[in-house]
Order: C-alpha cells, then structure tokens, then sequence
C-alpha cells in the first residue's frame, strides 16, 4: 500500500494530474462549447458541422512532433520549454476566441480555433513526452491513471460547467472564465521538475524526423505492436459506438442517458482509472494487459443482459459502471504500454505518432457499427462487441518478443534485441 501511495503522491506524478487538466480544457472548447454558442447564434447548421475540420490538427500533430524532439527553446527545459509556449498559445486562442463573433465573421472564428487546436495538439504532444520521461517505472500506471482524471475533469469544465456558465453570463465571459483555468497548465510547466534525460536530442531535423521510425523499426516485434495499439481498444470502441441510439431505442430518455453516461459514467471512468492505475504497481505492466484488457471485454455482458431485459434503469445503471469501470483500468495499463515503449530520445515523435494509429481504432471500430446493430439487433452487437477483443488479446501472448528476455521488461532506449 505505501508503495502505490508513493506512486501517486509526489511531484512528478502531481504535475502530470495538472497537465492532463491543462491538456483537456481547450478539446470542448472548439468542438462542442463552441457549437452551443453558435446554435444561441443561430448560425446555419451546416456550417456548425464544417466547423469539425478545426480538429484537423489533432490528427496531424506528427507531422510537426519531430521539430519539439530537435529544438529546445532558451528557458525551462526540453519539454517545459515547449510546454510553456504551446499553453500560452492556447490562452491567447481562447481569449482571442472570447472576442469574435462567430455569426457574423465565422471564417475568422474558424481561423482562430485552428490556431487554439494548433497550439492545443501541441501541447498533447509535448504533454505526452514529459509524462514519458519524467514518470519513474513503477509510476508509469499511477501517473497514466492520473493523466487520465485531470483530462476528464478538465473536458466536465469546458464542456458541462461552460455551458451551465453560458446559461448565466454572456459568451465572451465564458471564454475569458475557461482561458484563466490554463493558467493551471503554466504555473505546472513553470515549477514542474524537467526530466532527466540522459539521452541527447536529435542533431538535425532530418535525424529527428527518421530515427525514431529506425529505431521503432529495428524491435522484435514492431508490427505486432502497432497491430495491438490499433486492436486493443477496439472493443471497447464497438461497445460505446452506439450507446445513445441503443438506451433511446429501449425506451430510456435523453436525461437518464445525459445524468446516467455523462454524469455518472465520468464518475465511473475517473475510479476505474484510478484503481487501474493502483494495480499496475502490484501487477506490473502484462499482467495488467491481460486482466485488464479481459475485463474490459467481458464488460459487454452487462449490455448484452440490458438489451435482453429492456428499459430496466438499474441495470442500466449497472451496466454503465461496469463498463467505464472496466475501459478506465484498460485505459491506464494502454497508455502505460505506450509511454514504456517510447524512446526517451524520441519520445515526442513516438507518441505522437503512436496516439495517431490509436485514431485509426475508432474509425475501424465506428464504421460499420450501424450495419452491425440493424442486421443482428442489440444483443448479438454486443456479443461481437466481446468477440473483437479477442484479437488484440492473443496479440499479448506475444509480449515476450517485445521485451527483454532476462526482465520481461519493455525495450529500453535505443535497443533492438
């Protein structure tokens, strides 16, 4: 016990709660804040959907990633160097987003959410790397854990408490409000520890940009680990694909599926997160896999029942726990997995890259949800909401190729046996 309350009450893993925060508040804020205030705007819907296309950056942060792994900026560090920047990039957009005027100048509010998702992804990237190299082994789940409940927390404060906020002041104060919580994110960047690295930057942009794919490449392996970055998750992907049509076509409203999935569901992640990130000390890094990755599988049992029983709240209730309980242990042994496998030289690039291909899981994962649900109906959907997770799983069984055979640990940086 005192050692997985050290794993999570000290300054390292402290800043990483803090930077989940600071990373978590500007995604809802160009996404669905924003569509809020423009609907009070009467903005034409189409245009509120074209404003999707602002997110493109978060999905093209790799193509910059390599230029934060090169450059080190004059004060602060690496990586809080470039954290400060991007988090006082994001302060500026958001402020400067609390001063336009979305329905009468829309393309120069598009213009300035592209610049806060800029700086926003930026700072994900950056964000990721510190929390590769600062955290310590056995702090890897705990700070995972952590990482995880202060991005949540932050997207309930931009998302829910902005939009109970903008019920009760004007828009242009809302954004203010939410631009002052980033000062979270840069007193952390200003007083957080600055990882030590023994490792040297990449000496050009060229190295920077290449050598982290030859040295990803060179592993034992490095296919079945970016296959089971891409399948681990995606049961749990099918399993929330459709959560709203499916509770509304059994008969619950749009409040018990916004206080039971929103409310409650958030509640239920931040604890799964949690415990999960506690276990990892104990159990280690595959053990967590599995026994984790099989719960979070198994989790769609619960649905398979309620689809069976119908409009029954608490099984509802029941099966909303279970299975944000289950996808937050999940979560925190994966991007555990994902730090421990990033080379500390290169770690900027490697995530970034790594959170890319994790894109790709709930695109495989959404695409063919709805066929699925209207050929075989509710109950059979979430049997093969179980049934797709056994890919990814007898993926682990060949964890041991991806680690060093005397420690059954991840690679370590610059390895490739």
């Amino acid at each position: 016990m005192a050692t997985i309350l050290s794993a999570f009450g000290n300054r390292r893993t402290a800043a990483v709660l803090l930077l989940g925060f600071s990373s978590g508040i500007p995604l809802a804020l160009t996404g669905a804040t924003l569509q809020a205030w423009m609907k009070t705007e009467n903005v034409d819907l189409t245009l509120i959907g074209l404003f999707s296309l602002v997110g493109l950056p978060y999905t093209l942060k790799f193509l910059w990633a390599p230029l934060m792994d090169r450059f080190v900026p004059p004060f602060l560090g690496r990586r809080r160097g470039w954290m400060l920047l991007s988090q006082l990039g994001v302060l500026l957009g958001v402020i400067l987003l609390a001063f336009s005027d979305p329905a009468r100048f829309p393309a120069l509010t598009a213009a300035i959410c592209v610049g806060v998702a800029f700086f926003s992804s930026s700072q994900d990237i950056v964000v990721d790397a510190y929390r590769t190299e600062v955290l310590e082994k056995e702090e890897t789940g705990p700070g995972a854990a952590l990482y995880i409940m202060g991005y949540r927390i932050a997207m309930l404060v931009s998302g829910a408490v902005a939009l109970i906020l903008a019920d009760h002041m004007p828009w242009k104060q809302v954004y203010l409000v939410m631009a002052a919580t980033m000062a979270v994110g840069v007193l952390t960047s200003i007083f957080a520890p600055e990882p030590k690295v023994p490792a040297k930057a990449p000496k050009s942009v060229g190295d920077a940009v290449i050598l982290p794919f030859v040295e990803f490449f060179k592993r034992n392996g490095a296919l079945e680990i970016l296959a089971f970055i891409i399948l681990y998750k995606l049961d749990v992907v099918v399993a929330q694909a459709l959560m709203t049509p499916f509770m509304m076509d059994i008969g619950f409203s749009k409040t018990d599926i916004g206080t039971v999935t929103k409310g409650f569901g958030l509640v239920a992640t931040i604890v799964g997160t949690l415990f999960g990130g506690g276990m990892m000390v104990k159990l280690g890094m595959q053990r967590s896999l599995w026994v984790f990755g099989l719960a979070q599988g198994l989790a769609g049992f619960s649905f398979m029942m309620l689809a069976r029983l119908g409009h029954n709240y608490p099984m509802m209730v029941t099966s909303i726990a279970i299975e944000n309980i289950c996808s937050g242990m999940g979560t925190a042994a994966f991007s555990a997995f994902m730090m421990s496998i990033c080379d500390k030289r290169y770690a900027a690039t490697q995530f970034a890259l790594l959170t890319s291909l994790m894109a790709i899981t709930r695109v495989i994962g959404s695409a063919m949800t709805g066929y699925m649900a209207k050929a075989w109906g509710w109950e059979l959907y979430y049997l093969a909401s179980i049934l797709v997770a056994i890919p990814g799983l007898l993926l682990l069984t060949r964890y041991s190729r991806w680690t060093t055979e005397a420690r059954g640990e991840p690679l370590p940086a610059g390895s490739s046996s």
